[in-house]
């Protein structure tokens, strides 16, 4: 399975979305900002980051471009509900910067699945007995 860094700063949210990738099978880590996520990546980089877009200290948006930076080829999910615009701005320019699907909250979680299925590889099959 997967290697995750979920990003969220909602501290209601973001023990939900984790508990649902380990309950998928995933190895998550979860910070609440952008300034620990990229901590985070830098010391162990995951296969997935799944930033809010809209947080204290680091955006999502410029955590997606300091990502690319890193690492051009990791996949990122951009997910957002708003604040004082409409999320689908904040979204489309998530995308404009590098993320690779992006999520309207609230949604749910086979939505999540169904992003995440697009962008993360296909496991190997499994050996023949």
């Amino acid at each position: 399975m997967a290697s995750i860094l979920v990003v969220e700063d909602d501290e209601d949210v973001r023990p939900l979305i984790c508990a649902m990738l380990v309950k998928a099978g995933h190895t998550v880590r979860q910070a609440g900002n952008g300034v620990e996520g990229i901590k985070l990546y830098r010391e162990s980089p995951a296969d997935l980051v799944i930033t809010d877009v809209v947080m204290p200290e680091k955006e999502g948006l410029g955590m997606i471009v300091e990502l690319r930076r890193i690492n051009p080829k990791v996949r990122i999910i951009a997910m957002s509900g708003g604040f004082a615009y409409d999320p689908k701005l904040y979204l489309h320019m998530a995308t404009s910067l590098g993320a690779d699907r992006v999520l309207r909250k609230p949604f749910q979680f086979h939505d999540l699945m169904e992003a995440m299925n697009a962008v993360l590889p296909a496991p190997p099959p499994a050996p023949a007995p």
